[in-house]
């Protein structure tokens, strides 16, 4: 996205700032609200920006307008920006290709030839050499790609191919069916679906949506009542059949899946991103009366299989590191369990049945390993992997007798293994041909102590030999939340900062799931500090060990990740020279408001449930923890005008605090804000180029450092 600005006064000023950080730049007014307050427990908290709540507001549209023309001044200004876009198409101009999975008597598999804006969807009646056949192409959904493929749901017979549509990055959906043997669409059309996938059976699927939001509110209100249908083939979907709703409890969330069989269909209930019950009963045409497998919600759960009316259940129920378990369909109650696969001091990733054995992924220390179990649990051989990283896909349907498998790590690139169940034999596949000399790269794990001593595991990467004098350009990611494990995987992005000589860095923050479920629960709630504790602690590592320095060091992460640089730059301004807080989660005190924030209680505490969770989370808060007159280091936050998950209300209104509160900062104080895209997923190649040649030349620019591919 390029705005070309004829404003010549904020052109003058940027370049005066190019020449000496000391100039401070003028950014666009930003009407202040003094009539907005909230009480909460007897504290008011005052919120004068929530005007910029409203995205369909001129006055919002006109203070988007101005923030990105002086951002996009101010990066298409940079005098190595262009060498850094043109290297990163270089590079991302290779043929990547997923690993093929078999539907019926076919294969499939996407593939991009190098830098189409989305990925297309092949077939071929045979691996390596059969002719390909396009079978969709998200490419001729938009001209400028930014419609993209967001799901694809094979029919148990591979005749027909249900798929998704996401427009402009929103997590809404639009549902297709395509009659495999004739290439055409049916008519079936469905929409307001979120979060849901199909789950056929017999000649329709089960789903869930939410009611239609009222206009306006697509991308900002309040995701309730979600309700699970039945879709009859070549029905209108007003004549969908209600399978299940409990309009009593709206903010339960209800998602539904199928066995491969269709035999049975299993009902999954959340009250937010961790903790399920989970229903059973038969695929049946009429009334559907549900029999409770798990009726609380402390713990998670997912269905592996069934052989006949045995059903295989992955679960943490006492069993923080997770265990796989089975029980009869007659008497699905935990006491009834048996355990297949123990928990063990590591944690279990998934199981998959598929060739009469049980695939097995575990991560020790954030690295895959995998494993081939019997049905009956007893472990029968390991799958060696190349190095440390992480592999996916280790998993097929229940005849398959072979499964293929990716595998990635930071200096490793995106490959695919082809694996023989019965001969236990893992050969290579494929290997993507990307313009990297892979062997002059290395990485390391360290493990540094937090504040209260304990140990964070951090993947260090960079060229070999290189010393470490300070000097470095260092970027520093984490996510630390959701029970989500930040894996060790390759990017063609990264590449700009290791080619330069520079340093990538990965911290595994408690919060996630590199360890289990008692490593989540270390940086929820009232321990959600421990989180931005483990990230303070390993910038002062990367420091202290003379990696780099404060000049040289950026920080970086999304989403909940967000949050997390947000609330860091308010501890600790003096941590590095730049940030960038990406479509973040900054106002903690109403982030319930939005979309599917209500669902994020479970993690960070409802703040109007109690004064206890109220202090704890306005004293960490990003918006409202923002010093004024403070030396903030350069920061870029990122978010987009179709994000509907974490809606961009919070990145605007942390902004405008941050810009107003430090006028005369030092250093720049911006917002980039996508049009056309959402929280991440589907965005097309060309904006991701776009922005990832921003964030480097931003950094290298505030950092004073000189790209290069030496």
């Amino acid at each position: 996205m390029k705005y070309k600005s004829t404003w010549l006064l904020i052109t003058v000023l940027i370049f005066s700032c190019y020449q000496s950080h000391t100039k401070a730049i003028q950014y666009p007014y930003t009407r202040i609200d003094e009539n907005v307050n909230d009480t909460y427990f007897g504290i008011k908290v005052a919120d004068p920006y929530r005007w910029l709540e409203d995205d369909n507001s001129s006055e919002t549209a006109e203070w988007v307008e101005a923030q990105n023309r002086l951002t996009f001044d101010y990066l298409e200004n940079i005098p190595q920006r262009d060498a850094i876009e043109k290297r990163l198409t270089e590079i991302w101009d290779y043929e990547k290709i997923s690993a093929p999975f078999k539907r019926g008597e076919k294969y499939y598999f996407y593939k991009n030839k190098g830098l189409q804006n989305q990925s297309v969807l092949y077939s071929s009646n045979e691996l390596g050499g059969g002719k390909e056949k396009v079978i969709l192409d998200p490419n001729t959904f938009s001209e400028d790609g930014t419609v993209a493929l967001s799901g694809t749901y094979f029919n148990k017979e591979g005749n027909l191919l249900g798929y998704a549509k996401s427009i402009g990055g929103s997590d809404w959906k639009e549902f297709y069916i395509k009659d495999l043997s004739t290439g055409k669409d049916r008519e079936d059309h469905l929409q307001w679906i979120k979060f849901s996938g199909m789950a056929w059976a017999g000649a329709g699927f089960y789903y869930s949506r939410y009611p239609e939001p009222e206009e306006g509110g697509e991308l900002n209100a309040s995701n309730e009542n979600a309700r699970v249908y039945y879709h009859q083939l070549g029905t209108k979907q007003e004549m969908d059949k209600l399978i299940f709703s409990d309009p009593e409890n709206p903010k339960i969330s209800n998602y539904v899946s199928t066995s491969e069989d269709e035999k049975f269909v299993y009902l999954y209930r959340s009250k937010g991103t961790s903790g399920t019950a989970l229903y059973i009963t038969e695929v049946k045409m009429g009334d559907h009366q549900f029999t409770t497998i798990m009726d609380d919600y402390d713990y998670d759960h997912g269905i592996v299989g069934n052989i006949e009316n045995t059903i295989f259940l992955k679960t943490n129920y006492k069993a923080q590191n997770w265990k796989l378990v089975k029980f009869s369909y007659n008497d699905p109650s935990p006491e009834n369990w048996t355990d297949v696969i123990p928990e063990s001091e590591y944690p279990l990733n998934s199981v998959s049945i598929t060739g009469g054995k049980l695939l097995v992924k575990y991560s020790k220390d954030v690295s895959s390993r995998l494993y081939v179990y019997s049905l009956d649990g007893k472990l029968e051989t390991e799958v060696k992997l190349p190095t440390v990283g992480t592999a996916s896909g280790f998993g097929g349907k229940q005849n398959d007798n072979e499964v293929f498998y990716n595998f990635t790590s930071f200096a490793y690139p995106p490959t695919i293994f082809r694996y023989n169940i019965e001969a236990d034999t893992a050969t290579l596949y494929r290997q993507s041909k990307v313009d990297v000399d892979f062997s002059l790269y290395e990485t390391r794990q360290v493990f540094y102590p937090s504040k209260d001593g304990t140990k964070i595991p951090m993947f260090i990467t960079h060229k070999k030999g290189l010393q470490y004098d300070g000097t470095a350009p260092t970027l520093l990611y984490a996510y630390g939340g959701f029970n989500i494990s930040i894996n060790p995987y390759f990017s063609v992005s990264r590449m700009i900062l290791l080619e330069s000589g520079g340093i990538y860095v990965s911290a595994n923050l408690r919060g996630g799931g590199e360890y289990g479920e008692s490593w989540h629960e270390g940086g929820m709630k009232l321990l959600k500090q421990n989180v931005f504790d483990d990230f303070i602690a390993a910038a002062d590592y990367l420091v202290s060990e003379n990696y780099t320095s404060r000049d040289r060091l950026a920080i970086k992460g999304g989403s909940n990740g967000g949050l997390l640089i947000g609330a860091v730059l308010n501890q600790r301004p003096d941590l590095c020279a730049v940030g960038f807080p990406g479509v973040g989660v900054m106002d903690m005190l109403r982030y319930t408001k939005f979309t599917i924030g209500w669902a994020w209680a479970v993690e960070y505490g409802d703040p109007e449930e109690s004064a206890e969770l109220f202090n704890y989370i306005y004293n960490y808060s990003p918006l409202h923890t923002i010093w004024k007159n403070r030396n903030y280091p350069a920061v870029m936050v990122t978010t987009a005008d179709h994000d509907d998950r974490v809606v961009p209300a919070h990145s605007f209104k942390y902004t405008a605090t941050l810009q107003a509160k430090n006028p005369d900062n030092p250093n720049p104080l911006l917002i980039r804000i996508e049009t056309d895209a959402g929280h991440g997923a589907g965005k097309p190649t060309s904006k991701r180029i776009e922005a990832a040649a921003d964030t480097w030349a931003f950094m290298f620019h505030n950092m004073n450092f000189d790209f290069s591919t030496k």
